[in-house]
């Protein structure tokens, strides 16, 4: 729960609303341009705490779409507090070869991304031992996720055969943590 010290300023969350809306008034008539090239990465998310939704293509070749990397920054935000942190563009690479290795084009519902240290912080105290203290989340590394349609095993398994980063699997949960960080699954 924030407290009032960290709650966003209603006037700073209004000007990046608008700043955001006018990004992705901007953006929607790039994007089918950038999406109809064959080397576009895209993706989708629904976010479970926010309901907010984004579709994009955050990188073309071997180039990442700045405005894009910036949309996914806030979108991954912290929803407890409202920081915003900055996510580790191969994060959204490895969700992008999990998608492909599914063979799916279903949207990536977000339970949590960038999560600030207060946070992590509150959720190590309270959730019983179930978040790391030097969590990679609050380095933008690691998201939780789930894909509707896919199995939670699934998305284990395909995650794990890429050998890209941490795995964890939370069937109680319904969710899995990709991370960007060391191979090793738990």
């Amino acid at each position: 729960m924030p407290t009032p010290a960290h709650r966003p300023d209603r006037r700073l969350f209004l000007h990046r609303f608008a700043q955001f809306a006018a990004l992705g008034a901007a953006g929607s008539a790039v994007m089918p341009a950038l999406a109809s090239r064959p080397d576009a990465r895209t993706l989708a998310f629904d976010h479970t705490h926010t309901g907010e939704r984004l579709s994009l293509v955050y990188a073309v070749g071997d180039r990442y779409v700045d405005d894009a990397l910036g949309a996914l920054n806030h979108f991954m935000r912290d929803h407890y507090t409202g920081d915003v942190g900055v996510m580790d563009p191969q994060l959204f690479d490895l969700l992008h070869r999990v998608k492909n290795e599914l063979g799916t084009a279903n949207s990536f519902q977000v339970i949590s991304g960038y999560r600030c240290p207060q946070t992590n912080a509150t959720l190590k105290a309270t959730r019983g031992g179930g978040v790391a203290k030097r969590s990679l989340h609050m380095d933008g590394k690691a998201i939780d996720v789930r894909l509707p349609g896919v199995p939670l095993g699934d998305l284990r398994d395909a995650a794990l055969s890429l050998r890209q980063g941490g795995v964890g699997y939370y069937p109680r949960d319904q969710f899995v943590h990709l991370d960007t960080g060391r191979v090793r699954h738990w």
